[in-house]
């Protein structure tokens, strides 16, 4: 790749990054670096929050500009490079009939299942990829062997671009904001839309946090836990506290028990929302009542209460490691992770005081208009991502005997968010796959893992092109419960398709 030139500000952050056992969940292929346990955490010094967005903003502007030019400039080179590479892979036949999934006959007389499967073929958006029986995955070993070695290189330099490019949008459009629009009722309308814009801008700044507690940003572990630490604070996301229950997310990926995060539910008895559908007749109206619920409180739910959470882990919370939580059969939190979640604790309410003291300041409105209403899209676009990555109706989910590493990476789905948001997102949804696969390959090197997979793992790879807005309803209208289906392959599938 060529080394694009980009403005960026330094950053005066300091932390100190012991190594640990979270290492073990990335493979150990030569001259790649383990993930590091936790950042110990870091502290932040600068101007209040209105001198800055003023006085700051032509600088913003400079780097956001200089850094967006550059990174397009890769970003169509590379697409055109690997696009001639996809074009020559062999296409792999749609499979269209139950029959044709490989199951048993024995086990396609059980009552239901015949009519699941059929249900998932026709309205699933991967062709029953995942729903085939008596497939071998592929070993970690065997994944990794396929991965040109580049995309394990982490560079410095292009990774702070990519950081200086997100915060630059973010500050250029808070300022922008503050100059254009009245802190009114009567704004309210563009206050929203404000609202959206930040929020969808600031989203890429979290992801290039979230690259930051994968190992993934730089090899400098001070710069690169100090860089995560700041940007997730300020965010209201406790670093050390995600950067855990995420490792173990990535280890156990859709594990019914051990998993983490949107772990659909087991079992014969129909949950809330479906009941609730059942009773009028109808699923729209609860689908869109369901989703409003799901992306607006379902971060603070999971970061506060371990709402869709493991099963194994019991209640858990990410800002307390102690009763009433953190008493399930496994510890999300054990032993000296307890002091990394309180770490973390001490940059939310750092956050929390500035908030304060700016309400005291400018007024609560311009706090909520400002911050409060972009941080709610933000947490959404969160939510949107975790739980598409990893459910549709023909995605099944696996229980401890049958989980394996191929199975759970292989159950990770790239969607098309397209060339806007991938960018400004850092193709976090449409590079999810090898992302998965391997966490410490850099979001820029992503996309040529992608090809790598589609290439030598053809029949493995899951790549939904359902618009996103079809793909999200589909699940929400569907997807409330899992029960195992019959044969060897210990499936557990969505019941309840309409």
């Amino acid at each position: 790749d060529m080394a694009p030139p980009a403005a960026f500000a330094a950053l005066s952050v300091g932390a100190r990054v012991p190594q640990g056992d979270v290492g073990q969940l990335s493979w150990n292929k030569p001259g790649l670096a383990q993930v590091p346990e936790f950042g110990s955490g870091a502290t932040l010094s600068g101007q209040s929050s209105g001198a800055f967005l003023r006085d700051g903003a032509t600088a913003a502007l400079a780097a956001s500009a200089a850094s967006a030019v550059a990174l397009a400039a890769i970003g169509r080179q590379r697409r055109q490079r690997l696009g001639r590479a996809s074009a020559m892979l062999p296409r792999k036949a749609v499979i269209t009939k139950v029959e044709e999934l490989g199951w048993a006959e024995v086990d396609l007389k059980e009552e239901g299942i015949r009519e699941q499967l059929e249900k998932a073929l026709r309205r699933g958006g991967m062709s029953g990829k995942a729903l085939v029986a008596g497939k071998k995955y592929p070993t970690r070993k065997e994944v990794m062997d396929k991965i040109p070695e580049d995309c394990f290189k982490k560079d410095t330099f292009k990774s702070l671009m990519y950081a200086a490019a997100s915060v630059g949008q973010c500050v250029l459009c808070a300022f922008l904001a503050l100059k254009l629009i009245p802190l009114t009722a009567a704004a309210w309308p563009l206050w929203t839309m404000y609202a959206l814009v930040q929020g969808t801008l600031a989203t890429g700044m979290w992801v290039i946090a979230h690259e930051c507690g994968h190992d993934a940003f730089c090899d400098q572990k001070w710069l690169q836990t100090a860089v995560g630490y700041v940007l997730h604070s300020i965010m209201l996301a406790p670093y050390q506290s995600w950067q855990r229950s995420h490792a173990i997310h990535h280890a156990k990926t859709n594990h019914l028990t051990q998993g983490e995060t949107h772990v659909p539910k087991v079992g014969s008895k129909p949950r809330i929302w479906e009941k609730a559908s059942k009773v009028l007749g109808v699923r729209t109206p609860v689908a869109i009542v369901r989703t409003a619920v799901r992306l607006l409180l379902g971060w603070p739910a999971y970061i506060f209460f371990g709402a869709s959470g493991g099963p194994a882990y019991g209640r858990t919370s990410h800002v307390w490691p102690y009763k009433p939580f953190n008493q399930g059969e496994k510890e999300l939190f054990p032993g000296r992770f307890k002091n990394k979640v309180l770490q973390a604790d001490v940059g939310i309410v750092a956050t929390l005081a500035a908030l304060f003291f700016w309400g005291k300041a400018l007024g609560w409105a311009s706090v909520c208009a400002m911050y409060v209403g972009p941080l709610t899209i933000a947490n959404a676009w969160l939510v949107l991502y975790t739980w598409l990555q990893h459910t549709d109706i023909d995605v099944p989910h696996f229980d401890n005997d049958a989980w394996d590493w191929g199975r759970g990476a292989f159950m990770t789905i790239d969607r098309p968010y397209g060339p806007v948001l991938d960018f400004i997102h850092h193709k976090i949804g449409s590079t999810h796959v090898a992302h998965h696969v391997n966490c410490t390959i850099p979001h820029y090197k992503a996309l040529k893992a992608t090809e790598a997979l589609k290439e030598h793992f053809p029949d493995f790879y899951l790549y939904d092109p359902t618009p996103v807005p079809l793909a999200l309803f589909r699940v929400v209208k569907n997807c409330f419960r899992v029960q195992r289906a019959p044969g060897p392959d210990g499936m557990h599938l969505f019941t309840s398709i309409a």
